[in-house]
């Protein structure tokens, strides 16, 4: 079957709506859903808000959608995209790190109540992940970037080492090959731990 691309917006309820009834009206189910949302901002009440909006709210909001076809044909595969951020804290990424926190304990609690529906939900936690245009489409927020900002040498000096990072990452086909692995196992795991920094990471905290 060749690819069908429906464009839709997780930051809008009608936009998702309109998606998952595009995709029921051609096939009549929703056998998996991978949430793969999410931006990195450096933070502000207003930015910590639009961050959430997306990293976390966005992922209920797809999970909304198609819970009830999943539920009525009683099967079904949730994957959240989440980051090595959502079990252990950063510097200078505290916005993020609590979004990303969130949804580990969204995906946690929706795995115990969808179970009695053979709906299975799974987490991704991956380290740094090779995106070319990571570096420039990262955004900061605007207090950080003042130089009297009490984190201004912080954020520099990470945002700095960004580019290196990336290049050390994992790439995007490790994440596929990963989902792939979820949805062709019978059950999938909770959580798959992805890249090394990542393993790393978890084995010294």
């Amino acid at each position: 079957m060749p690819l069908r691309i429906v464009q839709l917006d997780v930051n809008s309820d009608s936009s998702v709506n309109l998606g998952v009834k595009t995709v029921l009206k051609e096939q009549n189910r929703v056998d998996l859903l991978v949430n793969n949302l999410g931006t990195y901002i450096l933070f502000s009440m207003d930015e910590m808000k639009a961050q959430f909006e997306t990293n976390f709210y966005g992922t209920v909001r797809t999970a909304q959608a198609v819970l009830p076809v999943m539920r009525k044909h009683r099967s079904g595969i949730i994957i959240n995209i989440s980051s090595i951020a959502g079990t252990i804290g950063f510097p200078v990424s505290s916005v993020f790190v609590s979004s990303q926190f969130a949804v580990e304990g969204l995906s946690e609690s929706m795995r115990f109540e969808l179970e009695p529906f053979d709906i299975h939900v799974s987490i991704i936690e991956a380290g740094m992940v090779r995106i070319t245009n990571f570096p420039n489409s990262m955004v900061i927020a605007n207090n950080a970037k003042i130089s009297s900002s009490p984190y201004s040498k912080i954020t520099r000096k990470l945002t700095g080492n960004i580019e290196q990072m990336i290049e050390m990452g994992i790439s995007p086909e490790e994440i596929a090959y990963i989902i792939l692995k979820a949805v062709q196992s019978k059950p999938p795991l909770p959580r798959y731990l992805v890249g090394n920094d990542a393993a790393m990471i978890t084995e010294k905290s």
